[in-house]
């Protein structure tokens, strides 16, 4: 998968939340889910997983899951989540770019003593990075939503939903 497809991706959904959207599931875990995905096979791909990457290399591979997945969460926390029109809506804030700011700056610096340590710079795939952030970022938004009261949006059915200007069916 290509930088410019992967930009793309991330841009249209950058962008939707920062006019607001009604919040499914299928938006909020579709990207995260798929660019993980993507991610994983690409790591998969480029090493025989047994045989190319050793115990220390994975240490640092599952260390920045989880601090991507913990960076994502605390940029989900940030989300604001309401309802309107009787279905929950998110949007992004402010401090969710300055949480996001930091967590790209974070994830550098970690990158970087990775890199130095030994670990292949193609055993961090971009498109898991990026996905694991978004699925941390998807679970607590999703969390806050389940435990609101109000249901979350009907998936929207219209040609222009990609963009997020369909408005939820009542």
């Amino acid at each position: 998968m290509s930088a410019a497809l992967i930009a793309v991706v991330v841009v249209v959904v950058v962008v939707r939340r920062l006019r607001g959207e009604p919040l499914n599931a299928r938006d909020l875990f579709g990207a995260p889910v798929v660019l993980t995905a993507l991610g994983g096979w690409a790591l998969w791909q480029r090493h025989n997983l047994r045989d190319d990457l050793g115990p220390g290399d994975w240490a640092w591979i599952v260390a920045g899951l989880a601090l991507g997945l913990a960076t994502g969460a605390l940029r989900g926390a940030t989300v604001r989540v309401e309802a309107r029109e009787g279905v929950l809506w998110q949007r992004y804030t402010a401090r969710t770019f300055l949480v996001a700011a930091l967590s790209l700056g974070l994830m550098a610096g970690f990158s970087f003593l990775a890199e130095h340590s030994g670990l292949p710079s193609d055993a961090r795939p971009l498109q898991l990075s990026i996905g694991i952030g978004f699925l941390g970022e998807a679970l607590v938004v999703g969390r806050r939503g389940l435990t609101s009261g109000t249901p979350f949006a009907p998936e929207g059915l219209g040609p222009t939903a990609l963009l997020g200007s369909d408005r939820p069916r009542r």
